[in-house]
């Protein structure tokens, strides 16, 4: 029964940990890159640039 508890429990928290880690870094990445790219346009089309 341990060794059974043990390993669905271990399972259970791998998966939620992947998917939780997974889901966070996904919104985290997808806000960066847009706002990355929202102030890059912007700047591109006031003229302005990085060289």
């Amino acid at each position: 029964m341990d060794g059974w508890m043990d390993g669905w429990m271990d399972g259970w928290m791998d998966g939620w940990m992947d998917g939780w880690m997974d889901g966070w870094m996904d919104g985290w990445m997808d806000g960066w890159m847009d706002g990355w790219m929202d102030g890059w346009m912007d700047g591109r089309k006031d003229g302005r640039t990085d060289e």
